[in-house]
């Protein structure tokens, strides 16, 4: 017998059972057509979007090795002395044409981390505003800015330091209403027993865009020039912003070329989760357990996920001294594994709750358990393993890898537990996100001041200043 489900009542914010056709037994409605649905042509343009959001969001972290003089590094970090260089030599000549600045190991912790000091601010009003105006245009207009900035940034970098964090955090506060954005549409569009195939083929972009941003800001770096990095995708990014107003609607009512049936699916497989309330139980939804779960097990997970985002090519780098070019490959493959862990984790999930009968919070704990535990231990064991370059990268994938199992647990959660109305399902996930996010650029800062010590046989790591401990 299936557990039932605990949502958020949409009258007083008490749980009530889910009476959905989550359900065993309950009646079901018969599933529109998959092929050139609306449904699934909204997934696959997220799908792109996110892929965007995140190729603007982590070329910089690639773009950075090569825009700052190795040299200024090496004085300012002894670290990079202790494991052997290895890099096989390369027939073709690394291009030296971009501008190179003098930015020591604090400035550029300045530089990464500055991009969250714009994202956090913009998360509760995210959910808010897309009440207002819709997902789709909040959305949309995310990723035009956080693109239009980015064309600008070789510009901030010769203006200074300041410049450049400015600009950063302006792309931070475009990208920061995203998410909220697109939880807002899916509690309109996605039908329950389809919920974690459609939101992990959407969010699944974002793994696919770091793994062929990564590997790609390394390759133009390395034959042509650093700036090409920022010009290449800001222009990718307007052109999906065109596809995203000509083909999108905010919800099934008012798209134009969606089926009639589809249609119908879709609002009746919802018609039991609507909501016409207008205004958010702050008050309950602060004593909800569940959400508070929802926003440890999201803290957590964004806290190493945006920590290694931000800051795995400087470990490539730093550490394990490989070239821009490598350090740009090895960087995508775990978020290859991520992608591709999205990808098959949302079908299965689904898979166990249509066909297997299993619960949707035995789902949500299953995978959040596996996307939590698994990753936590393969981080763990690669603070242990020095300068072995092969078990490094190795760790690291399968931890990135097992993080994507996330994405049909706590991620979607928010949809199982709240009503689906724009406001409060675009507002619970931008609480849970918002703290999630508020310690990283802190984290991002002060790392390059971090001292850290392995075991007597490994190697160890010491990012402090030459000359501070003599």
């Amino acid at each position: 017998m299936r557990s039932p489900v605990r949502v958020m009542s949409p009258g007083d914010g008490e749980e009530i059972s889910d009476n959905t056709p989550l359900l065993q037994g309950a009646p079901q409605e018969e599933a529109a057509p998959v092929c050139c649905s609306a449904r699934y042509n909204l997934a696959v343009l997220a799908f792109f979007g996110f892929f965007v959001l995140y190729a603007l969001r982590v070329n910089l972290s690639v773009a950075l090795v090569d825009m700052v003089d190795s040299n200024t590094t090496l004085a300012d970090n002894r670290t990079s002395k202790e494991c052997a260089e290895h890099s096989a030599s390369s027939k073709a000549l690394h291009n030296q044409m971009g501008k190179r600045y003098q930015w020591d190991a604090e400035t550029q912790g300045w530089i990464l981390g500055s991009f969250f000091y714009g994202y956090i601010i913009t998360q509760i009003p995210g959910g808010y505003i897309a009440s207002k105006v819709g997902g789709k245009l909040l959305l949309g207009f995310g990723i035009l800015g956080t693109a239009v900035f980015t064309l600008f940034t070789p510009i901030a970098a010769d203006f200074g330091v300041g410049a450049l964090v400015v600009l950063r955090a302006l792309e931070g506060l475009g990208e920061g209403v995203t998410f909220p954005a697109m939880h807002a549409m899916w509690s309109s569009w996605a039908p329950p027993l389809e919920r974690s195939k459609l939101l992990s083929i959407s969010y699944a972009g974002a793994q696919l865009g770091t793994v062929i941003s990564l590997p790609l800001s390394g390759i133009i770096c390395f034959y042509m020039n650093w700036t090409y990095v920022f010009y290449l995708f800001g222009i990718v990014g307007i052109i999906w912003f065109a596809l995203w107003i000509w083909l999108v609607s905010d919800s099934p009512e008012t798209h134009k070329s969606i089926s009639h049936s589809e249609k119908e699916y879709i609002l009746s497989s919802l018609k039991n989760q609507l909501s016409s309330r207008k205004t958010v139980p702050w008050i309950p939804m602060l004593k909800s357990l569940p959400l508070w779960a929802i926003v440890v097990a999201h803290f957590s997970y964004n806290w190493i996920f945006y920590t290694l985002l931000t800051l795995l090519p400087t470990y490539m780098k730093e550490i394990l001294r490989f070239n821009v070019q490598e350090n740009g490959i090895l960087s995508a493959v775990p978020y290859f594994g991520c992608w591709l862990c999205m990808i098959l984790s949302g079908q299965a999930a689904d898979h166990l709750r249509a066909k297997w009968n299993f619960s949707t919070i035995c789902v949500r704990r299953i995978f959040s358990l596996i996307g939590m535990i698994g990753p936590a231990v393969f981080l763990v064991a690669a603070g242990f393993i020095g300068c072995d370059y092969s078990l490094a990268v190795a760790f690291l994938t399968i931890s990135t890898t097992l993080g994507g199992f996330c994405s049909s647990g706590f991620s979607i959660n928010h949809l199982d537990i709240a009503p689906s109305t724009l406001l409060e399902n675009g507002k619970l996930f931008s609480v849970s996100l918002l703290l999630s996010m508020y310690l990283v650029p802190f984290f991002s800062r002060c790392l390059p001041k971090v001292k850290c010590k392995t075991g007597p046989s490994m190697t160890m790591m010491d990012t402090e200043t030459e000359g501070t401990n003599k």
